[in-house]
């Protein structure tokens, strides 16, 4: 039921109003109260109205945010003092797909433990309370209290403030442009208007589909550009020139700028390897953990003050465990008043990486094959079996995992140079049958 960052579908096909209720119900036995917000998909309100029905069906009372940004949802279950939240979302997925991703008070996803009660409680089923009994639903707002969160996360060291273009993609994450000028900047908007059907560009922000945000940054005036999905979670950025700023460059930004020497950050085993030899130059180490935003959340803490994914997932554990869009897009403006995005990104270094998918039916079978040859082939040292298979070689890596969505197995592999990574991908891809 739930894939690496909740539970996500089709409308009408895996996504129903029967399934929110299902959830609702399965989140709602043992919960006193729960958040609950939503992206602007048309489905939303339906699954949300079911939702919000079986959790009270069960005894919990419901606090509605209507419309909200995820991060804010996830916030907000400890500031409600509720005991779960839920977000009605399927992210950066297109109009065509809705969801459900529950949160813990600490603003992390719920862990694996959390989420097979879930899935047991749905198959066996749950008992239901009289009428005198159900839970209420009333309607909040935390929007405001995000955007004072946020001000409060940032702190600029001179009065000069950076002019950004933010570019919402009809999603939900307005609360970036309330926080950017609460704090002084001057800011821009592309498709700021709500509207699930995602008629601004797909809801999904990188290279490929933020062309018009390049265009108008690299236009203006303006220092840089920021860019939401659906329920702003995931934020991408655009430099000063116009240029798209590469995933693991931001990545490795945001981990060198919230660390100091001899800490750890946590990064999902697919990372490029220029995030750690970047990392390296500033005496920081990482922490693989598996992909999925779920996993970052689980591995930041003590010693590991900061944890991302180059989807756009950034997790500042001082603040919440969730990723938070806002909160990453005001951190990079802060970074921004005092450098130039494109000089830092300049010396990030950028290495040949190989991507492909092959197609599978029997996904478990494959895998299993593929451990046992490549522990094999490979050096015990070398291999690590944390999330797929992967094998690291000094100059080089690949890894080959299994998709959580889909029937296919996916091939990375990187070096320092074309040539050593197209070696290093062919072998990769022989393990593939």
């Amino acid at each position: 039921m739930f894939g690496t960052s909740g539970i996500r579908g089709p409308v009408g096909e895996e996504i129903t109003a029967d399934l929110a209720l299902d959830v609702g119900r399965a989140v709602g036995v043992d919960a006193d109260r729960i958040v609950m917000g939503r992206d602007p998909r048309s489905s939303g309100t339906i699954l949300a109205d079911a939702f919000a029905a079986g959790a009270r069906e069960v005894g919990a009372d419901v606090v509605d945010l209507a419309l909200a940004a995820t991060p804010t949802v996830a916030r907000a279950v400890n500031w409600y003092d509720a005991d779960a939240g839920c977000s009605i979302t399927a992210s950066h997925n297109p109009s065509e797909d809705n969801g459900l991703k529950l949160w813990q008070p600490s603003g992390q996803a719920f862990d694996e433990g959390l989420r097979t009660t879930i899935e047991t409680r749905i198959k066996e089923g749950v008992s239901l309370e009289p009428w005198d009994g159900q839970g209420t639903r009333t309607e909040a707002d935390a929007t405001t209290k995000h955007v004072e969160a946020l001000v409060e996360a940032v702190e600029f060291e001179s009065d000069e403030r950076p002019s950004v273009v933010v570019d919402l993609g009809n999603g939900a994450g307005g609360v970036t442009v309330e926080a950017l000028i609460e704090l002084g900047c001057h800011v821009e908007t592309l498709n700021a208007q709500p509207d699930g059907r995602f008629p601004g560009r797909p809801s999904e922000p990188n290279s490929e589909t933020l062309t018009s945000l390049c265009s108008l940054v690299g236009e203006s005036d303006a220092d840089l550009g920021i860019a939401h999905d659906g329920d702003a979670d995931r934020m991408m950025a655009v430099d000063g020139s116009g240029q798209f700023v590469p995933k693991d460059a931001l990545l490795a930004l945001f981990a060198a700028y919230s660390t100091e020497e001899g800490d750890r950050v946590a990064v999902p085993i697919d990372t490029s390897l220029a995030v750690e030899d970047y990392l390296e130059t500033h005496g920081v180490g990482v922490e693989h953990t598996p992909v999925g935003d779920v996993y970052i959340a689980e591995a930041v803490g003590e010693g590991i003050p900061f944890g991302g994914e180059p989807s756009g997932a950034w997790i500042w554990p001082s603040q919440t465990r969730c990723p938070d869009g806002p909160l990453a897009a005001c951190r990079l403006v802060e970074l921004a008043a005092e450098h130039s995005i494109e000089e830092l990104i300049a010396s990030i270094p950028s290495y040949p990486i190989r991507r492909a998918s092959i197609d599978t039916e029997e996904k478990e079978a494959t895998m299993a094959a593929i451990r046992e040859q490549v522990t094999e082939t490979y050096d015990a040292d070398s291999v690590s079996t944390l999330d797929g298979v992967r094998v690291d070689l000094d100059d080089a890596w690949f890894l080959l995992r299994a998709s959580g969505t889909q029937p296919l197995i996916r091939v990375t592999a990187e070096a320092r140079d074309e040539t050593r990574t197209e070696a290093v991908f062919e072998s990769a891809s022989s393990f593939v049958s």
